[in-house]
Protein backbone atom coordinates (compact mmCIF):
# COMPACT_ATOMS: atom_id res chain seq x y z
CA UNK A 1 0.00 0.00 0.00
CA UNK A 2 2.66 2.24 0.72
CA UNK A 3 6.06 1.42 -0.05
CA UNK A 4 9.77 4.34 0.35
CA UNK A 5 12.39 2.95 -1.93
CA UNK A 6 15.64 4.19 -0.58
CA UNK A 7 14.24 7.33 0.47
CA UNK A 8 16.61 10.44 1.79
CA UNK A 9 15.99 13.97 2.10
CA UNK A 10 18.36 16.36 2.69
CA UNK A 11 17.98 19.77 3.96
CA UNK A 12 20.85 22.49 3.80
CA UNK A 13 21.08 25.61 6.52
CA UNK A 14 22.98 28.06 5.50
CA UNK A 15 26.92 26.14 4.84
CA UNK A 16 25.47 22.58 6.47
CA UNK A 17 23.68 19.41 5.04
CA UNK A 18 21.44 18.03 7.62
CA UNK A 19 20.70 14.60 6.86
CA UNK A 20 17.35 14.21 7.97
CA UNK A 21 16.55 10.89 6.28
CA UNK A 22 19.12 8.46 4.90
CA UNK A 23 18.54 5.65 2.61
CA UNK A 24 15.00 4.74 4.05
CA UNK A 25 13.51 1.80 2.96
CA UNK A 26 9.72 0.41 4.05
CA UNK A 27 6.97 -1.09 3.07
CA UNK A 28 3.66 -0.33 5.01
CA UNK A 29 0.32 -3.12 4.65
CA UNK A 30 -3.40 -1.95 4.14
CA UNK A 31 -4.68 -1.99 7.59
CA UNK A 32 -1.68 -2.01 9.27
CA UNK A 33 -1.09 0.69 12.98
CA UNK A 34 2.85 1.53 12.06
CA UNK A 35 3.97 3.32 15.55
CA UNK A 36 6.64 5.72 14.50
CA UNK A 37 9.25 6.04 17.33
CA UNK A 38 13.13 8.17 17.57
CA UNK A 39 14.85 10.58 19.42
CA UNK A 40 14.23 14.31 18.60
CA UNK A 41 15.67 14.84 15.34
CA UNK A 42 15.56 11.33 14.23
CA UNK A 43 13.63 11.96 11.15
CA UNK A 44 10.06 10.84 12.08
CA UNK A 45 8.19 14.16 11.59
CA UNK A 46 10.29 14.29 8.04
CA UNK A 47 9.33 10.14 7.46
CA UNK A 48 5.64 11.63 7.74
CA UNK A 49 5.51 14.63 5.14
CA UNK A 50 7.11 12.97 3.36
CA UNK A 51 4.88 9.98 3.02
CA UNK A 52 1.53 12.54 3.18
CA UNK A 53 3.28 14.74 -0.05
CA UNK A 54 4.18 17.52 1.97
CA UNK A 55 7.79 17.33 1.22
CA UNK A 56 9.22 15.77 -1.67
CA UNK A 57 12.31 13.68 -0.86
CA UNK A 58 15.76 14.57 -1.76
CA UNK A 59 16.72 11.14 -3.50
CA UNK A 60 14.25 7.60 -3.86
CA UNK A 61 10.66 6.83 -4.51
CA UNK A 62 7.37 6.61 -2.80
CA UNK A 63 3.99 5.26 -3.78
CA UNK A 64 1.02 5.03 -2.62
CA UNK A 65 -1.06 2.39 -3.74
CA UNK A 66 1.25 1.99 -6.54
CA UNK A 67 0.53 5.76 -7.41
CA UNK A 68 4.10 7.41 -7.32
CA UNK A 69 4.23 10.68 -5.48
CA UNK A 70 7.36 11.98 -7.48
CA UNK A 71 7.13 13.32 -10.81
CA UNK A 72 3.81 14.61 -10.53
CA UNK A 73 2.57 18.01 -10.56
CA UNK A 74 1.71 19.97 -7.81
CA UNK A 75 -2.12 20.15 -8.52
CA UNK A 76 -2.11 16.14 -8.74
CA UNK A 77 -0.26 16.15 -5.77
CA UNK A 78 -2.26 18.06 -3.89
CA UNK A 79 -5.14 15.75 -5.39
CA UNK A 80 -3.58 12.85 -3.54
CA UNK A 81 -2.92 14.73 -0.35
CA UNK A 82 -7.00 15.43 -0.66
CA UNK A 83 -8.24 12.05 -1.27
CA UNK A 84 -5.99 9.23 -0.25
CA UNK A 85 -4.44 10.79 3.00
CA UNK A 86 -5.56 12.09 6.32
CA UNK A 87 -3.77 14.12 8.61
CA UNK A 88 -3.59 14.58 12.56
CA UNK A 89 -1.38 17.07 13.77
CA UNK A 90 -0.62 17.73 17.16
CA UNK A 91 -1.90 21.26 17.39
CA UNK A 92 -5.37 20.41 15.82
CA UNK A 93 -5.49 23.29 13.31
CA UNK A 94 -8.97 23.33 13.10
CA UNK A 95 -10.14 26.72 11.99
CA UNK A 96 -11.55 29.38 14.42
CA UNK A 97 -14.30 30.91 12.43
CA UNK A 98 -16.20 27.72 11.52
CA UNK A 99 -18.16 25.43 13.71
CA UNK A 100 -17.30 21.41 14.07
CA UNK A 101 -18.90 20.57 11.47
CA UNK A 102 -17.93 22.49 8.96
CA UNK A 103 -14.68 21.99 10.18
CA UNK A 104 -14.99 18.73 9.07
CA UNK A 105 -16.61 18.90 6.07
CA UNK A 106 -13.45 21.37 4.95
CA UNK A 107 -11.79 18.84 2.57
CA UNK A 108 -15.18 18.19 0.59
CA UNK A 109 -15.68 22.08 0.81
CA UNK A 110 -12.30 22.70 -0.89
CA UNK A 111 -13.36 20.02 -3.76
CA UNK A 112 -16.14 22.16 -4.93
CA UNK A 113 -18.93 20.07 -3.01
CA UNK A 114 -21.83 21.98 -1.61
CA UNK A 115 -22.36 21.98 2.32
CA UNK A 116 -25.56 20.57 1.99
CA UNK A 117 -24.48 17.50 0.43
CA UNK A 118 -21.30 17.26 2.94
CA UNK A 119 -23.04 18.41 6.65
CA UNK A 120 -24.56 14.74 6.91
CA UNK A 121 -21.75 12.84 6.04
CA UNK A 122 -19.67 15.67 8.48
CA UNK A 123 -22.05 15.20 11.41
CA UNK A 124 -22.07 11.24 10.92
CA UNK A 125 -18.33 11.29 11.67
CA UNK A 126 -18.63 13.96 14.53
CA UNK A 127 -21.27 11.24 16.25
CA UNK A 128 -18.99 8.51 15.58
CA UNK A 129 -15.92 9.83 17.57
CA UNK A 130 -18.51 11.38 20.08
CA UNK A 131 -19.39 14.44 19.16
CA UNK A 132 -22.85 14.64 18.75
CA UNK A 133 -24.01 17.48 21.11
CA UNK A 134 -20.88 19.30 19.37
CA UNK A 135 -21.99 19.43 15.70
CA UNK A 136 -22.89 23.20 16.25
CA UNK A 137 -19.44 24.66 18.50
CA UNK A 138 -16.52 26.50 17.67
CA UNK A 139 -13.35 25.26 18.48
CA UNK A 140 -12.97 27.84 21.16
CA UNK A 141 -16.42 26.28 22.41
CA UNK A 142 -14.49 22.98 22.59
CA UNK A 143 -11.85 21.45 25.06
CA UNK A 144 -8.53 20.03 23.61
CA UNK A 145 -9.56 16.09 23.29
CA UNK A 146 -12.50 17.38 21.64
CA UNK A 147 -10.96 19.47 18.67
CA UNK A 148 -8.61 16.70 18.50
CA UNK A 149 -11.56 14.49 18.09
CA UNK A 150 -12.43 17.34 15.15
CA UNK A 151 -9.63 16.60 13.83
CA UNK A 152 -9.97 12.92 13.56
CA UNK A 153 -13.35 13.56 12.21
CA UNK A 154 -11.63 15.96 9.23
CA UNK A 155 -9.11 13.01 8.38
CA UNK A 156 -11.78 10.75 7.24
CA UNK A 157 -14.22 12.38 5.46
CA UNK A 158 -12.72 11.92 2.54
CA UNK A 159 -11.99 8.41 3.35
CA UNK A 160 -8.43 8.04 2.87
CA UNK A 161 -6.24 5.23 2.45
CA UNK A 162 -4.10 5.92 4.85
CA UNK A 163 -4.53 8.40 8.53
CA UNK A 164 -1.24 9.91 9.45
CA UNK A 165 -0.54 11.12 13.10
CA UNK A 166 2.05 13.14 14.07
CA UNK A 167 2.01 13.25 18.06
CA UNK A 168 -1.71 13.70 18.15
CA UNK A 169 -1.84 13.73 22.08
CA UNK A 170 1.01 15.85 22.75
CA UNK A 171 -1.23 18.75 23.66
CA UNK A 172 -3.33 16.29 25.73
CA UNK A 173 -3.41 15.25 29.64
CA UNK A 174 -2.59 11.56 29.98
CA UNK A 175 -6.44 10.73 30.52
CA UNK A 176 -7.66 12.41 27.08
CA UNK A 177 -4.31 11.28 24.90
CA UNK A 178 -5.64 7.06 26.25
CA UNK A 179 -9.52 8.39 24.79
CA UNK A 180 -7.68 9.05 21.81
CA UNK A 181 -5.36 6.40 21.41
CA UNK A 182 -8.61 4.33 21.93
CA UNK A 183 -10.30 6.10 19.11
CA UNK A 184 -7.68 5.16 16.89
CA UNK A 185 -7.32 2.07 17.51
CA UNK A 186 -11.32 1.75 17.33
CA UNK A 187 -10.40 3.16 13.70
CA UNK A 188 -7.47 0.43 12.85
CA UNK A 189 -10.13 -2.27 14.18
CA UNK A 190 -12.61 -1.31 11.37
CA UNK A 191 -10.01 -1.40 8.66
CA UNK A 192 -7.96 2.38 8.31
CA UNK A 193 -4.34 1.84 7.84
CA UNK A 194 -2.53 4.57 10.21
CA UNK A 195 1.11 5.84 10.70
CA UNK A 196 1.79 7.39 14.06
CA UNK A 197 4.68 9.67 15.07
CA UNK A 198 5.13 9.04 18.90
CA UNK A 199 8.08 9.55 21.24
CA UNK A 200 6.10 7.03 23.92
CA UNK A 201 6.51 3.68 23.79
CA UNK A 202 2.97 3.37 25.53
CA UNK A 203 1.55 5.43 23.13
CA UNK A 204 3.18 3.16 19.71
CA UNK A 205 2.05 -0.34 21.66
CA UNK A 206 -1.19 0.85 20.60
CA UNK A 207 -0.48 0.08 17.29
CA UNK A 208 0.64 -3.22 15.74
CA UNK A 209 4.13 -2.67 14.46
CA UNK A 210 6.88 -0.01 15.66
CA UNK A 211 9.57 1.48 13.98
CA UNK A 212 12.71 3.10 15.77
CA UNK A 213 14.81 5.78 13.84
CA UNK A 214 17.58 6.78 14.51
CA UNK A 215 20.27 9.18 12.50
CA UNK A 216 17.87 9.53 9.94
CA UNK A 217 17.56 5.57 9.44
CA UNK A 218 15.25 2.66 10.48
CA UNK A 219 17.39 1.41 13.51
CA UNK A 220 14.63 -1.36 14.60
CA UNK A 221 11.57 -3.07 13.07
CA UNK A 222 9.21 -5.06 15.45
CA UNK A 223 5.76 -6.36 15.66
CA UNK A 224 3.99 -5.37 18.80
CA UNK A 225 3.53 -8.44 20.60
CA UNK A 226 1.67 -7.08 23.46
CA UNK A 227 -1.15 -4.74 22.39
CA UNK A 228 -3.74 -2.52 25.21
CA UNK A 229 -6.93 -3.50 25.28
CA UNK A 230 -9.51 -0.58 25.04
CA UNK A 231 -10.53 1.05 27.70
CA UNK A 232 -13.86 2.70 28.80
Amino acid sequence: MIELINVSRTYIQGSKEIHALRDVTLSIKPREFLAVMGPSGSGKSTLLNLIGGLDQPSSGEIFIDQKPLHGISDDELTLIRRRRVGFIFQFFNLLPILTASENVGLPLLLEGIPFSQVRPKAEALLNKVGLAERIEHRPEQLSGGEMQRVAIARALIANPAVLLADEPTGNLDSHTSVEIFNLLKGLHSEGQTIVMVTHDSKAAAYGTRTITLRDGGIAEDTETKVQIPNST
